[in-house]
């Protein structure tokens, strides 16, 4: 009859790594467990919408540049989205009333215009929009829901009007 090997019993050393590599493996679970970031939070808009109507060029074009960025800084102040269209086609006031028409359509609450062809559009169409408050950037207001802001001024009337739709909306 063939004899069954007996098998060996733990030694001390192999008993030392399994503990090791056991205890080795719940620091570093611990560690994770603790360390582990918090979900981020959600940022939570107000429902309200700022419209920025722009060239061909978008937000990247001179103009329209700081005006976004300016947007998207008073956006995270007051906490209302802010969003942009880029006229184009022809170089026309009749074709940026059409985008303008389209923007003041989708609730935006404010829209802002950048650029001659732009501003003119709102000075031509801002009446027909009563419900919409309008900035025209660089150009006179033409109706009562116009406001005008200079370049250097942007900044300031921006977070003007912004305060103003986050408070309407609230």
């Amino acid at each position: 009859m063939p004899q069954r090997a007996i098998p060996a019993p733990p030694t001390r050393r192999r008993l030392w790594w399994v503990a090791a590599a056991a205890t080795v493996a719940a620091v570093a679970g611990l560690t994770t467990w603790l360390l582990w970031p918090e979900p981020p939070r959600q940022f939570e808009f107000v429902d309200a919408t700022a419209c920025l109507l722009t060239d061909e060029a978008g937000v990247t074009g001179a103009e329209a540049q700081p005006v976004w960025k300016a947007m998207q800084e008073s956006s995270l102040t007051h906490r209302t989205r802010v969003q942009y269209l880029s006229v184009l086609g022809p170089r026309t006031t009749k074709n940026a009333r059409v985008h303008l028409t389209s923007l003041a359509g989708s609730q935006c609450g404010v829209i802002v215009a950048v650029g001659r062809v732009q501003t003119d559009a709102v000075a031509e169409s801002a009446a027909a929009f009563p419900q919409v408050r309008f900035l025209s950037v660089g150009a006179d207001a033409g109706a009562g829901n116009v406001a005008t802001a200079s370049p250097g001024e942007v900044r300031h009337a921006l977070d003007r009007e912004l305060g103003k739709l986050a408070d309407s909306a609230s």
